[in-house]
C-alpha cells in the first residue's frame, strides 16, 4: 500500500467515529423523545408540540395529502371525466387527478398552518367541508380553512382544544376601538371591534369570567385615544379600579341619570355637527374634526332597572330612555355601550328587552338561571342557550359569544387579565383621559 493510500485510509478511519457518534446520539434522542412524548404532552404541551407533535404532524400531512385530496374531491383531473365516442357520451373516473399544491406546513404555537393554492373554479368552502377529515388524518384537534387572498386558502390546524389551555393576554395593537380578548374554540383570535359591532351585552355569574373580560377590555382601550365613562351601582367597587382612565363614573342611579343625560346631549351635538357637514357619521368627518370616541361601561345593569317607589320608576324611565337613545344613535356618532351584569332577564321589563335589540354583540358566560341565557342569546339561536348551560364551573372564562368570524355564535375563552393589571394600565395611561368638555362636538362644552 502506498503512502497516499495509507493516509487516505487513516483519514477515513479518523472521520468515521464522529459520524457514528452523531448517528448514535440522534437515535438516543429520538428514543428519549418517544418515551417522554406522552408525559410532555400532558404536563408541558407547549414543549411537546415543537419537539414531538409538529414533526409527526408534518409527516402525516405529506403522507396523507394526496389520498385526502382525492377522497374529499379537492383534486382536479387533467381531462374531463366524460368523452364522446361517436354519438355516445361515456362517463368514467378520471385517471390520476392533480392534487392541490400545498406549501410546507409552518409551525405556530399549539398548531401549524398550510398554504394551499386553489385550482381554477375552486372555492374555500370545499376545503372548509373537508376540515374534519383533515383533523382525523393529521391527528389534530381541529382544522379550519381561512382565505385572505383570492386563489389561496390557509389550513389552520390546532393540536389541542384552545378552550382548555389558558392563553396569555394579547400584547399589541389591532386598531382603534378594537380589543383582542381571547380565543375562539377554533383557535382564531376573539376580537371585540366597536367599529364593526358598536354595542355589547356581557353577562355571567360570579367567578364566571365577566369581570376578567371587562378588565381585558379596559386594559386595551386604555392605551387608545378614547374616552371611557362608567356606571357602577355597587358603589363603584368594580369600575373605580380604573378611575384614572375614566372621564366620569356614576355610583348611584341619581348620578347615572345625570351622566346618561350628559351623554345624550353630547350625542345630539355630534349629530348636529354631522348634519352641518353633510355626512352620515363622525367617521366621515376630516380627521381633525372627528370627536373623541366614547365608551360607556355599565356594570350590574339590573340595578338600573330595579324599582321600589314611584320615584324609582321615574328614574328607571329616564335611564331606559337614555340608554335606548344611545343605542339607536351612538353607532354612527362614536358613542358605544358595553353593558354587563350577572342577570339580564325579561323581568326587568320591556325597556330592557328594547335595549337588548340594540346590543348586537352578545357574550354569555356561565349563568345561574336559564332566563338570563335565553334573554342574552335566545333571540339568536336556541342551541346557543343549551351550550351556555353546559359550561362547567371548572372552566372560568369560557363563554358563548355572538360575532364569530362566520357571523354566528361560537364558544370562546377570554384571556385572564386581572383587575389589578387593568388598574395598573389605567394609571399608566391616565394622561390620555379627556375632560368632559372634550367629548362635545368641537371639543368644548
Amino acid at each position: 500500500m502506498s503512502k497516499i493510500e495509507s493516509a487516505a485510509a487513516m483519514a477515513a478511519g479518523a472521520s468515521a467515529p464522529p459520524v457514528v457518534w452523531a448517528g448514535a446520539v440522534l437515535v438516543v434522542v429520538a428514543l428519549l423523545l418517544a418515551v417522554a412524548s406522552p408525559v410532555l404532552r400532558h404536563r408541558a404541551p407547549n414543549v411537546w408540540w415543537p419537539l414531538c407533535g409538529y414533526p409527526a404532524a408534518v409527516l402525516r400531512f405529506y403522507w396523507s395529502w394526496r389520498r385526502l385530496a382525492d377522497l374529499q374531491g379537492l383534486s382536479v383531473p387533467r381531462r374531463p371525466a366524460t368523452a364522446l365516442l361517436g354519438n355516445v357520451v361515456l362517463q368514467g373516473r378520471a385517471l390520476r387527478p392533480v392534487k392541490p399544491r400545498a406549501g410546507m406546513p409552518r409551525w405556530q404555537r399549539g398548531g401549524m398552518t398550510v398554504r394551499v393554492r386553489l385550482h381554477a373554479g375552486q372555492t374555500p368552502e370545499v376545503y372548509a367541508a373537508a376540515c374534519g377529515s383533515m383533523a382525523h388524518a393529521w391527528r389534530m384537534f381541529a382544522v379550519r380553512a381561512v382565505s385572505d387572498t383570492r386563489g389561496t386558502v390557509w389550513l389552520v390546524a390546532n393540536a389541542w382544544d384552545p378552550l382548555t389551555m389558558p392563553a396569555e393576554p394579547f400584547r399589541g395593537s389591532v386598531g382603534l376601538l378594537t380589543a383582542v380578548v381571547g380565543v375562539w374554540e377554533d383557535g382564531g383570535r376573539w376580537l371585540v371591534n366597536l367599529r364593526r359591532v358598536p354595542h355589547w351585552l356581557i353577562v355571567g355569574a360570579t367567578q364566571s369570567g365577566k369581570s376578567t373580560l371587562l378588565a381585558s377590555l379596559v386594559a386595551q382601550w386604555a392605551r387608545q385615544p378614547v374616552a371611557m365613562v362608567g356606571i357602577d351601582l355597587k358603589g363603584g367597587m368594580e369600575l373605580s379600579l380604573f378611575g384614572p382612565r375614566l372621564t366620569a363614573l356614576a355610583t348611584s342611579r341619581v348620578e347615572a341619570v345625570d351622566l346618561l343625560d350628559l351623554l345624550v346631549e353630547i350625542t345630539m351635538g355630534r349629530m348636529a355637527l354631522c348634519r352641518s357637514a353633510g355626512v352620515r357619521s363622525v367617521w366621515e368627518l376630516p380627521d381633525k374634526q372627528q370627536p373623541v370616541p366614547v365608551i360607556l361601561l355599565v356594570d350590574e345593569v339590573a340595578e338600573l332597572y330595579l324599582t321600589a317607589t314611584s320615584a324609582d320608576k321615574a328614574e328607571v324611565s329616564r335611564v331606559a330612555t337614555a340608554l335606548l337613545r344611545l343605542g339607536q344613535l351612538g353607532a354612527a356618532l362614536g358613542v358605544h355601550l358595553v353593558i354587563a351584569g350577572q342577570r339580564f332577564g325579561s323581568d326587568l321589563g320591556p325597556s330592557a328587552t328594547s335595549l337588548r335589540a340594540q346590543l348586537a354583540g352578545r357574550v354569555c358566560f356561565r349563568v345561574t338561571d336559564k332566563g338570563t341565557a335565553e334573554m342574552t342569546l335566545g333571540d339568536l339561536d336556541a342551541g346557543a342557550v343549551e351550550t351556555v348551560q353546559a359550561i362547567p364551573v371548572s372552566m372560568p372564562g369560557v363563554a358563548v359569544a355572538h360575532g364569530a368570524p362566520d357571523g354566528g355564535w361560537m364558544r370562546a375563552r377570554s384571556y385572564r387579565v386581572t383587575p389589578e393589571h387593568a388598574r395598573e394600565i389605567s394609571a399608566r395611561f391616565a394622561h390620555l383621559t379627556p375632560a368632559v368638555g372634550q367629548l362635545y362636538a368641537g371639543g368644548a362644552a
